[in-house]
This record gives structure tokens, sequence and C-alpha cells, in this order.
């Protein structure tokens, strides 16, 4: 049969585009296909509600579980409460309104083989037709790109008692450092349940799913709660860009075309994606999908507007990653959750202006000038390589 357009993946940016698509452009012929049991996978997305627009906002409600009209964030030298929504999505949610919404159109348990830009291989060994392919399968490595990572372990619990939680709290830095920044994330989904999630930005080598989970577990007897029940486990290491050629990766690109992660759309610094499989979304159903050729084009500009707009917060990471000790990154974090509430809330939703960016640079930094200068200015892949 002969398809508009296949999705490879029903992750996170793959399901919003056949969701948004069967929403908005109903006559196109789609067919998403996962290879797990459901939609989704194992995760928990969350976003600040300044990151997207009130259309956005409305559209995604569906999906989201639980809003807090503020969050909390927790450093040695000080505690901030910072208003502002914030809300989470769960992958169930996220399986439960896609398959009731996409029926026929999400095939689960399919195992692709072979990929091309028209054309899709199963193990089964049928074969698919479509005009357009789009593969949205999670990251993947390059040589065109310097990462760091953000991995993390988190667990939801349901406790004995009640844990006192009334809003998030996004990062607790008041926790034993290590070999990169860490902190812990804590989601109250209801008086005596809560997601707690223990994270580290390391250069390369993550903590092990056993120590992550000793660390929970340490943190929780620290506050004195007494685990029920593990309701879920969800583990995960997010890219953290430091440095990127994005026409020398463009032009490796000769198969389908990607979507989310796959394509680098994610908050360079945060690893937060759902802004940007929304954004995508919202852009992908806008446009003319009956030329291949033309859709390339246009896909290639969308993302290198969105590589140039993040080249900031490449810098940023570089500063982080690359400039003093590592178990002192917390103090670069520590003063940045200090600045204006509305410079924080633009730099989440990826939209800091040039004075927002000044105010983050000035003043003394909290790691080695000649440090912090070097990172600046290893800019693309070529120049890790070189220093290497």
């Amino acid at each position: 049969m002969q398809y508009d357009l296949i999705l490879i993946g029903a992750g996170l940016a793959n399901g919003l585009l056949a969701w948004r698509l069967q929403q908005l452009r109903p006559e196109l012929s789609v067919l998403c296909l996962e290879q797990e049991a459901q939609a989704g996978g194992n995760h928990t997305w969350s976003f600040h509600e300044s990151d997207l627009d009130a259309t956005q906002q409305r559209w995604l409600a569906p999906l989201v579980v639980k809003r807090w009209p503020a969050y909390h964030v927790h450093f040695p030298a000080f505690s901030r409460r910072l208003h502002g929504g914030y809300a989470s999505i769960t992958s169930e949610r996220f399986a439960e309104v896609l398959g009731q919404a996409l029926g026929a159109a999400l095939r689960t348990g399919c195992s692709v083989v072979e990929l091309g830009r028209q054309r899709v291989t199963l193990a089964s060994g049928e074969q698919l037709q479509a005009r357009i392919v789009i593969d949205g399968r999670g990251g993947q490595a390059s040589p065109h790109r310097v990462l760091g990572q953000q991995a993390f372990l988190g667990q939801l619990l349901r406790l004995h008692a009640p844990h006192g939680l009334q809003e998030p709290i996004v990062m607790d830095a008041r926790v034993p450092q290590g070999e990169g920044y860490r902190f812990v994330y804590l989601l109250p989904f209801s008086d005596d349940t809560v997601l707690v999630e223990d994270t580290h930005y390391v250069d390369q080598h993550a903590p092990s799913a056993e120590c992550m989970r000793e660390h929970i577990a340490l943190y929780l007897q620290q506050r004195g709660w007494h685990v029920a029940q593990c309701l879920r486990e969800e583990q995960g290491v997010l890219p953290i860009t430091l440095a990127e050629d994005f026409d020398a990766w463009w032009a490796t690109l000769d198969g389908p075309l990607v979507s989310g992660l796959r394509a680098g759309l994610f908050h360079c610094t945060t690893g937060y994606s759902l802004p940007d499989a929304v954004r995508l979304a919202d852009w992908l159903v806008a446009q003319p999908l009956d030329d291949p050729a033309q859709l390339r084009q246009a896909l290639g500009r969308y993302l290198r507007g969105r590589w140039q707009q993040q080249r900031f917060y490449r810098l940023l990471n570089r500063m982080l990653f690359l400039a003093g000790r590592p178990n002192q990154r917390w103090q670069v974090m520590q003063r940045f959750q200090q600045l204006p509430a509305p410079l924080i809330a633009r730099f989440y939703a990826g939209h800091s202006h040039w004075r927002d960016r000044l105010r983050i640079l000035s003043g003394k930094p909290p790691v080695p000038v000649g440090q912090a200068v070097d990172a600046a200015l290893r800019y693309s892949p070529s120049d890790f390589k070189e220093r290497a």
C-alpha cells in the first residue's frame, strides 16, 4: 500500500507528528510504526508553560497528567521558588491518547530492518511504500557532534505517608557531587506519590544504574520517606551538545528524513525535547507534503535555523563541561539560578535575547577565566580533535 507518510518510531516527536497530522490533515494517509508494545516508551516529559504559546498549550493539553503553578530549586547557598506553570506528560497517558486517536494508523510490535527515502522493510518481510519516510528513533552518534551527557535514573514511588511537597523541585543540588554536576529532581503527582530522579551532567562515563538507585535510597532516607511501592523506573541519557558542524552532519543524511533527537531537536543545555517536538509538529502540518525533495530542503532550512538559535547554549555547555573541575560545576548552575526569573524562563524556552546573554556572561565567572576562554573558542568538532 502506498502511504503519504510513514513515521518510524512512535516516541515523543513522531507520536506528536502523527497525532497533529490526524487532527489537521486527515486527508493524508499516515502510518506510524513502533517496535515496542506501545507508543512513548517509558518516559516522563516535562515542560515550562512559558516554553509554548497558548495554541500549543491547548492542543497538547489532553496529554498532560499534572500541572503546578511554580517550582523550586535548592543549592548550598540558597533556595528559591520560581513562579510560572510547570507540567508533565507520562508515557502511559501518551500511549493511551495516541492509541485511541490513531487506531490502525499506529502499528506496534513492528521491527524495521531496512529504510530508504520512500521504502520500509519490516522484519516480517513486509515492504511498505510512502511518498515520505521520517525516522524518529532517538539520538544517533555522529562524528560531527561533540556531546556531553545528562544521565538519569528516576523512580515513581508510592510512599507510606504523605511527602509534603506541593510543587516540583526541579533541582536539588544539596547532594554530594562527584564527577560532574549532580542534582535530584522531584515531581509530586499526588500526596503520597512522587517521581524521584537522580541526574548527572557528566563528560562520558555515567554512573551505573545501581549507583543511582543507591543515591535515591539515601536521599529518601535523609528526607524520612519510606517506600510502599516502586510503581515504575525509568533510565536514560540525554545528549548535551558542546559543538556541531551542521553542514557536515546534514550532508550525511541521504536516507529518510529525521525528527526528534535524531534531528538534533532538543534544548542543547537542558536536554528538554518536548517544546521542540511540539514546534516541529506545528511546522510539518503546515508544509506541502506532495514533493519529497521540496520537503527535504525545507526541513534542512528549519533544522539549520534551530542550530543557529542554539549557538549560545552550546557555548555555555562548553564552559560548563570544559572549564573548572567537574565536581565544581554546581557553582555555575547556582549562579545562573539566582538570575532574574524572566531571564531564566526565556532560557528554558530557548529564547534568550542579547541582553540575557550579556547578563549570563557578565560578572566574575565561577570557573577559571583562561579555561572559560579556551572552552568558548572550541566551537566546532575539529577544534576538539586538534586539542585532544
